[in-house]
């Protein structure tokens, strides 16, 4: 299965005769699976089905669903004559005979006369055919997230690609190092000891060789080479791998500070600044894959 992006947006809209409705999805980066639906009164029962429908399609991240209905039926109105026989009655009844009889549209003004037809709307006749419509605009929202996984998963390869050749000059740089302590300690002697004769050639080339040992870098580019053919690899595979490729991009950094750490040559620890910031910008990327 191809790398999925966490981000992605679905829009459909839903037609019955003269209701209306319009499903908005909206998927953003996460640790895990949330999905939250925002539904009408009446449309609860759509809240069960939304959550498992997405849960099939997304593993990761923090899913919006929202149902709303833009159109309804018109408004009808019928008269309560109930209402309006009591009221013609009492006015005959405290009636003055010169007064005028009453007007129609006084009387349709008055409060209880006129009121809205009972067309109360059954959300369960069309729970089906929002849930299906539902389903269709889950399947825009994954392929949404797919491409943007494409193009997400030839960033990480670039970028990996980066790390790899920093990692490749760190090993030219760090080959220098024994070299470069040597010449070092000579000239740190000759400071402290000024007229005093330098120790044998042995007894430098021993502590060079401590010096050297604590500063020897090898595990840590060999390592950070394994993280990259590593990520690689969980990249090429699919699926949904956000996880390991963040837990892999953390190794990658702890290897590029230790790495600055151990440095005692000015072009190594540069390298290793260049390559902790690549490794910043992949698990900037990394943190939209699903």
């Amino acid at each position: 299965m191809p790398i999925a992006s966490m981000t992605g947006f679905a829009r459909i809209d839903v037609a019955d005769g003269e209701r209306h409705w319009v499903w908005e999805l909206r998927s953003v980066n996460g640790r895990g699976l949330d999905v939250r639906c925002r539904l009408p009164t009446g449309y609860e029962a759509l809240d069960a089905p939304a959550r498992a429908a997405t849960a099939e399609r997304c593993r990761r991240g923090n899913v919006n669903l929202t149902l709303t209905q833009t159109h309804g039926p018109r408004p009808r109105f019928v008269i309560n004559r109930d209402a309006l026989q009591q009221i013609l009655a009492l006015a005959a009844e405290i009636g003055d005979v010169a007064a005028a009889p009453p007007r129609l549209d006084g009387l349709l003004g008055l409060p209880g006369v006129v009121e809205r037809a009972n067309d109360v709307e059954d959300p369960a006749q069309h729970l089906a055919l929002l849930e299906g419509k539902l389903g269709e605009a889950l399947d825009g929202l994954q392929a949404m997230r797919l491409l943007e996984g494409r193009k997400l998963a030839d960033m990480v390869l670039a970028q990996l690609d980066e790390i790899e050749a920093l990692v490749e000059l760190a090993r030219a740089a760090a080959a220098a190092q024994p070299a470069a302590i040597v010449e070092r300690l000579r000239q740190q002697l000759e400071a402290l000891l000024a007229q005093q004769p330098l120790p044998g050639p042995e007894r430098l080339a021993q502590e060079a060789a401590l010096l050297a040992a604590k500063a020897d870098v090898r595990e840590e580019l060999d390592r950070l080479a394994a993280h990259v053919g590593a990520s690689r690899t969980l990249i090429r595979a699919g699926g949904a791998v956000g996880r390991k490729l963040d837990f892999l991009c953390q190794e990658l950094n702890r290897e590029a500070n230790t790495l600055c750490s151990k440095s005692s040559e000015i072009t190594l620890t540069r390298v290793g600044l260049d390559l902790k910031a690549a490794v910043e910008q992949l698990r900037e990327q990394i943190q939209n894959i699903e």
